[in-house]
């Protein structure tokens, strides 16, 4: 298996955060990974990207050309990484933010009201999330067993809350079905 990852969004959505727990999935199943994070100077309301390559066998590089799988949460990062995507490809948009379309029709643009449906189930800030589990039901990728660990790494022990609110968002975006 080897799969490459590139979230990207506005700093403040979460898309560090995202990626993060990815990582912490392919720890917890012993994968090779890398997790590059790449935000503007101005932090909230910047840009925001990383990209996360898992495999089974060792990885390069950490930069990230052609990934497999996109995921994007506002209309500058669809613009900017929509050509990269591998042909056959899959691009994840938060069609609550995101209006326009595609320009490419050798991949598979799946939009996600995930913003609305975070708002709906009262997960502010939850939208990433959502996304996340929209690649988890595509792909298969890792188990509601190994996202609860990774959460647990990630989430601070000073908000035991978001684990379970993090969870919901991911469920709701079709995971764990």
């Amino acid at each position: 298996m080897n799969m490459q990852i590139i979230l990207a969004g506005f700093g403040g959505q979460g898309i560090l955060f995202a990626g993060k727990v990815l990582a912490y999935c392919a720890m917890t199943d012993g994968k090779k990974l890398t997790w590059l994070p790449s935000y503007g100077p101005e932090m909230r309301g910047g840009t925001a990207n990383c990209s996360v390559c898992i495999s089974d066998e060792e990885i390069g590089s950490p930069v990230i050309q052609n990934p497999d799988v996109l995921i994007v949460m506002n209309s500058p990062s669809l613009r900017k990484f929509e050509n990269n995507v591998k042909t056959g490809g899959i691009i994840l948009a938060d069609s609550s933010i995101i209006t326009e379309e595609c320009q490419r029709d050798d991949v598979s643009f799946v939009k996600v009201a995930a913003s609305d449906i975070a708002e709906k189930n009262e997960l502010s800030g939850g939208a990433n999330m959502v996304l996340l589990g929209k690649l988890l039901e595509l792909t298969n990728l890792f188990t509601r067993e190994t996202v609860e660990k990774a959460l647990k790494k990630c989430v601070s022990p000073k908000r035991p809350q978001l684990i379970p609110a993090n969870l919901k968002a991911m469920t709701l975006g079709g995971a764990f079905q």
